[in-house]
């Protein structure tokens, strides 16, 4: 508004620029609220009237066009700006519903659970939602502290669905069943009962016993990584491989559980694909193995932290699928 002042007061009414003072509530529309659209919408129609006393157009058919120009203009703008804080409003509150349902259905897990510190990690990819299709629980039994971490085939509100219904059987089974065979056999048949057919859930379940071992037990999902006191990194793949749950109904052997110790100063990183499958540009895969050093760190929700700091580094953008990472630390005595 000021440059087409400028310009009008110095090349004088015969360049015709008096209608593009409108331009201030066009863009006062967009970016502002409805307060300072009208502000400036207002301060539009001064401005206008002002230039066309002084270039001798006010109450002609130029000088009309153009206030009713900036007018109409501001009418718009006021629209806009209304219709825009309206459906702002709006998404606030369907992203708060998204967080409360989020905190329902992926509560908050024990910092300390035993010997053990837990941290985790989530995003999701569906950044205006902040839900996605991962899931993890830690639950405290008589047996030991049972984890599960997988991801359920697909996204959107049926892939919320169905990680109700896992979370929900694994909060129950996790403390009633004497074993993670057990555990999963009830997860299969409720997603027997649930999933539609060739709908199915990648998982891993993991078992911490007073013995100082950790029990696995792997629904085809991405091999956890084992970061040793003394820094050996290693993958701790299943001794055969399975197929998700959801499809263990149809005959096929599940899989078998394998264990291995787990002591003082040991940690075990869980996670999805959404992490081992991050590209950058050229392709590349997140090299989850290389980076665990960032582990390391004194505190678990820290080193996690970095771990997701340098995913979204290498990605160089958004993820492309949600990303959820939980971390067992076995304390030191």
């Amino acid at each position: 508004m000021v440059f087409v002042t400028a310009v009008d007061l110095i090349t004088g009414p015969g360049v015709g620029l008096l209608p593009l003072v409108s331009l201030g509530p066009a863009f006062a529309g967009l970016t502002g609220g409805w307060r300072r659209t009208a502000f400036i919408g207002a301060a539009a129609i001064a401005l206008c009237l002002g230039l066309s006393a002084y270039d001798g157009l006010l109450g002609t058919r130029r000088g009309l066009t153009a206030l009713l120009s900036v007018v109409g203009v501001t009418a718009a703008g006021l629209a806009a700006a209304v219709r825009r804080q309206r459906r702002e409003a709006e998404l606030a509150s369907v992203r708060s519903i998204a967080e409360v349902a989020q905190r329902v259905l992926l509560r908050p897990v024990p910092q300390r659970a035993g010997q053990l510190r837990v941290a985790v990690s989530y995003t999701s990819a569906m950044a205006e939602a902040r839900i996605g299709g991962d899931l993890y629980e830690v639950v405290t039994s008589p047996q030991g502290i049972r984890v599960i971490v997988g991801d359920v085939q697909g996204k959107g509100l049926e892939a919320v669905e169905t990680t109700a219904v896992v979370v929900g059987v694994f909060r129950e089974a996790a403390y009633d069943e004497p074993s993670l065979g057990a555990v999963g056999g009830r997860l299969e048949r409720a997603l027997d009962r649930h999933l539609g057919q060739e709908k199915f859930v990648t998982a891993i379940l993991a078992e911490v016993r007073d013995d100082n071992t950790l029990t696995l037990l792997n629904y085809g999902h991405p091999a956890p990584l084992s970061v040793g006191s003394d820094g050996a990194v290693r993958f701790l793949e299943p001794p055969g491989r399975a197929l998700p749950l959801g499809l263990g109904e149809h005959g096929v052997p599940g899989p078998k559980p394998y264990e291995m110790p787990f002591r003082s100063g040991d940690q075990v990183l869980f996670y999805t694909d959404g992490v081992s499958e991050a590209r950058d540009h050229s392709g590349t895969f997140y090299p989850l193995e290389t980076r665990a050093h960032r582990l390391r760190m004194p505190d678990p929700d820290m080193a996690l932290a970095a771990v997701r700091e340098d995913i979204m580094a290498h990605v160089e953008g958004p993820l492309q699928d949600d990303a959820a990472m939980l971390l067992l630390r076995y304390r030191p005595d």
